[in-house]
C-alpha cells in the first residue's frame, strides 16, 4: 500500500477529526474522554424512533427512506416508490448539507427481487455520473407494505 493510500484512508471518515490531515476539519463533536461522538443533524420527526441522518466525523448516515410523500406510500408498485424515496434521500441530503453526488454508498431493500429492472431504472436516474456502491437484497416485508427502502452513507465537508 502506498504512503498515499494510507493517508487517504487515515484521512476518510471518522479518523480525520483527530488524524492531522491537513484537509480534514474537526466536524464532530468530541466527548471529555476524546471519543468521537454522533451529531444527529435530521433527527426524528413525529414518533419515528430513529433520525433521518446522522453525522460522525465527514460521513452521514442517511435511514432508510420509504417511497413515501406527503400523502404515504407513493402509487404504482416499486418504480415509483423508487423514486420517492431517491428524492427523499436527497431532501435529507440536502438538509444536512450535502448532496447525491456526494453519496457512496446505498443498500436496498425490496420486497419482491423479481422487480429489480423497474427499481434500477428510476435508482440510476439520480446517478447520471459515477454510481455509488450498492448492495441490494429482498426481504420478507417492509414498513408500512413498501416495495423498496434505500438507505446510504454520503460525506460532507
Amino acid at each position: 500500500m502506498t504512503s498515499a493510500t494510507l493517508r487517504f484512508i487515515t484521512c476518510f471518515g471518522v479518523a480525520a477529526a483527530t488524524a492531522g490531515c491537513s484537509s480534514a476539519k474537526p466536524t464532530t463533536a468530541v466527548s471529555p474522554g476524546g471519543h468521537v461522538v454522533p451529531e444527529f443533524v435530521v433527527p426524528s420527526r413525529g414518533t419515528n424512533p430513529f433520525s433521518a441522518v446522522v453525522r460522525v466525523g465527514n460521513l452521514l448516515f442517511v435511514a432508510g427512506q420509504l417511497g413515501t410523500d406527503a400523502n404515504g406510500l407513493v402509487k404504482g408498485g416499486i418504480g415509483p416508490e423508487t423514486t420517492a424515496a431517491m428524492q427523499n434521500i436527497s431532501n435529507v441530503l440536502k438538509q444536512a448539507g450535502s448532496s447525491m453526488d456526494r453519496v457512496a454508498k446505498c443498500t436496498v431493500m425490496m420486497q419482491d427481487m423479481s422487480k429489480w429492472a423497474e427499481m434500477n431504472a428510476a435508482y440510476i436516474a439520480f446517478f447520471p455520473g459515477p454510481k455509488p456502491a450498492r448492495s441490494s437484497f429482498g426481504a420478507t416485508a417492509l414498513a408500512l407494505g413498501g416495495h423498496v427502502e434505500i438507505e446510504c452513507i454520503a460525506t460532507v465537508d
